[in-house]
Formats: structure tokens, C-alpha cells, sequence
């Protein structure tokens, strides 16, 4: 009896073996591959067996299966984003024997300390409507001012999904919420859970693989890959911040979780949620369109009113050396005295992102990519946000002696530094991924905060993600800028997110609140639409330039990044593939041109950008043509289904 076998690698196809026992599609099975045994999933039999080969015998069954819908699913998931089935496989099972031997089965969750909540009518009524169709696919969404309560609603959603002995996934935007969403879980249901990402240990992945697919562990709260575990009896998705650009994998197996979430709940025929305070545009468009059923709720806890709004012109409130405005510190003065919290806000890491010698002008670029080195103070070093590159300042200055760096441009270092001799007796925080890389100290921070330990916070972007902060009551944002930067189609559509979630951060527990916007552009059509809460409008503006433009949701794009050590030999690779590409009827293939990043870790990029009809599915035809190239060995293709930038 012969079998076919999907391994974990790259590989396009599954492998025949010989089998002693009877197998079904889904069989978890140990097979000698080379000089190894690894482990595999008995695939479907329509692979043409290779001739003249010796077929080697499955070792031995592991015990566990995967469902008949995840393999459909593995099978459309890597045509649909052009990735080897292998490298899919490899997300949903890992890679090695060894995995499934050990003895490390779930264990039953600490118990915590249970509380009390109780919906309101908004949100009794958001849940019935989204309990309205059970047991078959669904795309809902569910729509809440920032503090209006969503996650009460679909914790609720989850307690009656699991108590028919099912299971449920809610897939996070980004690992670092998990610590702040934790808490919340616990106090709702009572026990802690299972929680999966990629900073985990292998020992305690294991231990939750094991529970997933045995219908130990019923609720998963994970980042993208956690989508691919093979969920016994999976009966719910929710996606959170479904809006969030962090939902889309740009290195490896490049995918967009949130659409692959969306798919893999039709294959499973389970309804999904997605929870938001404002949609993407896809989302918005398939509101406006009635393909998805959307509820909303309108008030906040306890009716508390969103913050007041301030702009505050940078053109008439000029700031010598300083990035912070006297009529910015007047009204943050006001808030401090009450003992209430600020924040102010910078989307730009480090100490400053442009270092330029006064004297001969040199500018600090790494070495390895086309971009500016950011001074940070933290480590007294100049780093590469895209390759990791670190570097001291010591430049040997062209007219003699060492060069003398003008820092250009504000980061949160900076501001830290303002804030500090402005306040000098609150305490300052900066919330930022540099300074919270340690577990204990980003909990630690998290306690002085909910404490009020904290008077002053700098954040990143990262601080608008649904956190909640009892006692932040005043938000300014340092630069309040809505210009992009030319290369991301979504920069009207990240500000109107970005910023209805920042104001969402304060407030949540007061009458008064205020958010600041500190800018050049006082009078920007976006901010001033914001500033009215007006989202919906800003959504349908810019759902009609889209359309204007040819632009997703209502063109397809795929985007082929052609790299090399050579640039001339990426765009001539890219050239040649445009030809080939251009054959395919139906498919408009624009460029080549070098990407706006086009150096990257000493890579030269240049770009095609492939367009198609959104209710076309050309990925088979293009990957027909990808895999029959001819291309030099030193150049390195990456396909991108649905690019959310031109970077």
C-alpha cells in the first residue's frame, strides 16, 4: 500500500512511501528522509509517483491527525499567497520527530480570581446580533468607539462557544499585547490562557500544540501564526484591531493573517468577528457592499465623552530649538495638577533620525541599506531600523578631525529629554519596543502606570493598541503629520486608524479629557475630519480614490520584488520577467522601477507590480510562469500577494 506524504520543507509536492498500515488523509506519520526521520501528513493521492526510485516505508504513526478542512486549507493557502505547501505544512506542524515525542501534555489552567460584568444594552444587543448564525461561515463586524467595551462583548460570544465543547482562536495584531489582554481574560473567565506567539519557548509550544489539537486548551489567544494550529474543533475566530498592518507577515511565508483568518473560517464553516474602532478599507468595503454583517456600539463606559481636540498651528506658535509649544505646556499643566496622566506622542524610535555633520555635511547612512542611521542615546549608537546595523559616532570629518553630527529631527529620546526640563519634578516613562524588551520591565511599567506612578508617558505607535490606562487623561501628539511618504497607498487610511485609536487611550474613566495636535498643516482635510469624528466619511473618500486610481479592494496587486548584490542585474532580472509575465492575458505588469527602499541588507531592489480584475484568482498562472524562468542564481525573487505598501 503506497502513500503520499507532505513534509515540512520547501518542497512544492509530497513524497511516496511505502505503508504497512492503513493511513487517512490528515495522519501525522514519522518517515525516514536522507539520513533523518522527520515528520509528515498523509496528503491527498493525486501527485504523480516518481519513477525509478526506491520507496522507502512510513516508520511508524504518531497518534495525532489534522482535520480534513485544515489540509483543504493548507492546499488553497499556499496557491493563494505562492508559497511551497512544504513551508505551509512546516507553520502547522513545525518540523521535527522529536516534537511529538515528548512527554509534556497540556495541563489544566491556573485558576484566577473571577469578577463580575455585566453588558449594557448596546452590548447585549451587539451579542445577539452577533449570535444570529451559528454553526456555518460568517464574516461579522463588530464596530465600538475606543472604550465602548467590544472585548466584554465578544468575551461573552467565546464563554457560550466553549461551553458546547468547542474551541476559540483570538488572533492579536501584535505579542505585546497579550501581557494587558492577559489580565482582562482572567478577570472575565477566571483562568489563565493559553497564549501563543513566537517568543515562546519550543518546551511550551509543544505543550499548547498538544493541547490544541487534542481539545484540551479552548481558548488560544495568539499572533498571526497561531492561525495555523490544528484546532480539533475550532467553533469561533475573532480577529482584534482587524484594522492593524501588523496582521500582514512581510518576511518568510508572506501573508495577511487577518484574510487568511477570514478563509480558514470558511473552511472550518465557523463564523468569524472582527473587532474594531474603525475598519480597513477592505473591511469598510465589504460593509458598504452587505457582504459582511456589521453592528456597532456608540458609547463609552459609562457615557464618558471622547477627548475635547486642540490644533495647535506650528506655522503661528513658532519653537525655537524645541519641539513642544508653551500653549502645549499650559494646557498639559492643567491635567498634571489634577494628578491625571499625559502622554505625548511620537511615531519615530530612538534619539534622532538624521545625524549630518555641520562641517562637511556627511550624512550617517547604513552601510548595508539605502536609509538613514537613528541616533539612540539608550545605547549612545546609531542603528539601521531595517537590517539591525549598530555603529558608533566617530566619523573621520573631510576638513580634519572628527565630524561634528547635528541631530536633525526629534525622536522619543528627544522629547524625553524636552519633557524632562520642562517637568522636572513628574515621573517620565517612554513607552517604545527599545525599552520594552524585557518581560519584567514592560510589567513593571505596566504596574506604575495602572498605579499612577507615572505622571508623563512618550510613546510610539505601539501605545494606541488597546491599552488601557485608568488615569490618561491628556494625549499630545508631537507631529501631527498626514503628508505618508509617497510609497504607502494606505497612509490616509493608517492616520484615520492611528489617530481615532490614540484619542481612544484617553479618557476612558474621566468627564474631561483633551488630545493635542501639535503640526504644520493645521488645515489637512484628514485632521480635520478626524477632529470632527468623522471617520466614515474620511472611509468613503478615500474608498473613491481608490477607485479613481485602480487601487485595492477593487484591483487585485501582486507584487514581485526582484533583489541581487548586482543592481544592474536585479532590474535586468526584473525586465525578463515582465516579458514572460506580460504573456498572461487579463494581467497588467507595471514597472520595472527600483523600490523606494532600494538597498536593503546590501541587496539592490527593483519592483514589478502585477494588476488583475478582484474577482480574478491569477496566482496559479503567474507562479506557471515564475517556476519556469531561467533567472540567474544570483538573484532573489519574493512575491507579495495583496502588498499593503511599495516599499
Amino acid at each position: 500500500m503506497k502513500a503520499q506524504v507532505l513534509l515540512p520543507k520547501i518542497f512544492n509536492y509530497p513524497f511516496t512511501y511505502n505503508s504497512k498500515k492503513e493511513n487517512k488523509i490528515g495522519d501525522l506519520v514519522i518517515v525516514p528522509f536522507g539520513s533523518k526521520n522527520e515528520i509528515g501528513v498523509v496528503w491527498k493521492n493525486k501527485y504523480i509517483e516518481p519513477k525509478n526510485i526506491k520507496i522507502k516505508n512510513i516508520k511508524e504513526k504518531t497518534g495525532y491527525s489534522i482535520n480534513s478542512s485544515l489540509v483543504d486549507f493548507i492546499e488553497w493557502f499556499s496557491n493563494y499567497n505562492m508559497v511551497p505547501i512544504g513551508l505551509v505544512l512546516k507553520m502547522v506542524i513545525g518540523g521535527s520527530d522529536k516534537f511529538l515525542k515528548i512527554d509534556d501534555d497540556f495541563a489544566e489552567p491556573i485558576k484566577t480570581q473571577k469578577k463580575k460584568f455585566k453588558l449594557n444594552y448596546e452590548q447585549e444587543e451587539a451579542l445577539k446580533f452577533l449570535s444570529k448564525n451559528k454553526n456555518k461561515f460568517d464574516v461579522s463586524v463588530l464596530q465600538g468607539t475606543t472604550g465602548s467595551g467590544k472585548t466584554l462583548v465578544y468575551f461573552e460570544r467565546i464563554k457560550r462557544i466553549i461551553g458546547k465543547n468547542n474551541q476559540a482562536l483570538v488572533l492579536l495584531p501584535e505579542i505585546f499585547l497579550t501581557n494587558d489582554f492577559k489580565s482582562r481574560f482572567e478577570d472575565f473567565f477566571g483562568f489563565e490562557p493559553a497564549v501563543w506567539h513566537s517568543k515562546i519557548t519550543p518546551k511550551k509550544k509543544r505543550k499548547i500544540w498538544k493541547g490544541i489539537i487534542n481539545n484540551k486548551i479552548k481558548i488560544l489567544l495568539g499572533a498571526r501564526s497561531s492561525l495555523l494550529l490544528p484546532f480539533k474543533k475550532l467553533g469561533l475566530i475573532i480577529v482584534d484591531e482587524e484594522h492593524d498592518t501588523s496582521y500582514k507577515q512581510d518576511e518568510g511565508v508572506i501573508y495577511n493573517a487577518r484574510d487568511m483568518a477570514i478563509s480558514r473560517a470558511n473552511f472550518e464553516k465557523i463564523p468569524i468577528h472582527l473587532v474594531t474602532s474603525v475598519p480597513s478599507i477592505e473591511t469598510y468595503n465589504n460593509i458598504c457592499n452587505k457582504k459582511y454583517r456589521h453592528v456597532k456600539i456608540l458609547k463609552r463606559f459609562k457615557n464618558y465623552p471622547l477627548p475635547d481636540t486642540k490644533i495647535i498651528n506650528l506655522n503661528v506658535n513658532k519653537i525655537k530649538d524645541k519641539f513642544i509649544s508653551q500653549e502645549t505646556v499650559d494646557k498639559v499643566k492643567i491635567f498634571l495638577q489634577k494628578g491625571n496622566q499625559v502622554l505625548f506622542f511620537l511615531n519615530r524610535r530612538g534619539y534622532a533620525p538624521y545625524l549630518i555633520c555641520k562641517k562637511c555635511g556627511y550624512k550617517e547612512v547604513c552601510s548595508n541599506c539605502s536609509l538613514y542611521l537613528t541616533f539612540h542615546k539608550l545605547i549612545n549608537k546609531a542603528i539601521c531600523h531595517h537590517c539591525s546595523l549598530e555603529k558608533k559616532i566617530k566619523t573621520k570629518c573631510s576638513t580634519g578631525g572628527k565630524c561634528d553630527f547635528v541631530m536633525y529631527g526629534p525622536g522619543v529620546e528627544k522629547i524625553f529629554d524636552e519633557i524632562e526640563k520642562i517637568f522636572p519634578n513628574k515621573k517620565v516613562k517612554i513607552f517604545s519596543s527599545d525599552y520594552l524588551k524585557n518581560k519584567e520591565k514592560t510589567n513593571n511599567l505596566f504596574r506604575e502606570i495602572k498605579e499612577n506612578k507615572v505622571d508623563i508617558l512618550i510613546g510610539t505607535q505601539m501605545i494606541s493598541k488597546g491599552f488601557n490606562f485608568p488615569n490618561l487623561n491628556c494625549i499630545v501628539v508631537v507631529d501631527a503629520d498626514f503628508s505618508g511618504r509617497g510609497y504607502d497607498l494606505r497612509t490616509t487610511e493608517k492616520n484615520i486608524q492611528l489617530y481615532h485609536q490614540l484619542s481612544g487611550r484617553a479618557g476612558r474613566f474621566s468627564t474631561q479629557s483633551l488630545i493635542i495636535y501639535q503640526t504644520l498643516t493645521p488645515y489637512d482635510f484628514t485632521l480635520n475630519e478626524l477632529i470632527k469624528n468623522n471617520s466614515e466619511k474620511l472611509l468613503l473618500n478615500e474608498l473613491s480614490l481608490r477607485k479613481q486610481n485602480r487601487l485595492p479592494p477593487f484591483l487585485r496587486l501582486i507584487a514581485i520584488i526582484i533583489s541581487s548584490k548586482d543592481r544592474g542585474l536585479s532590474l535586468q532580472g526584473a525586465r525578463e520577467i515582465k516579458v514572460k509575465l506580460s504573456e498572461i492575458k487579463n494581467l497588467e505588469v507595471l514597472g520595472p522601477v527600483d523600490s523606494p527602499l532600494f538597498k536593503i541588507k546590501k541587496n539592490f531592489r527593483s519592483r514589478l507590480l502585477i494588476r488583475f480584475d478582484s474577482g480574478l484568482m491569477m496566482q496559479k498562472k503567474i507562479n506557471e510562469v515564475l517556476n519556469r524562468l531561467k533567472i540567474s542564481s544570483k538573484i532573489k525573487l519574493t512575491v507579495d500577494v495583496d502588498p499593503i505598501n511599495f516599499a
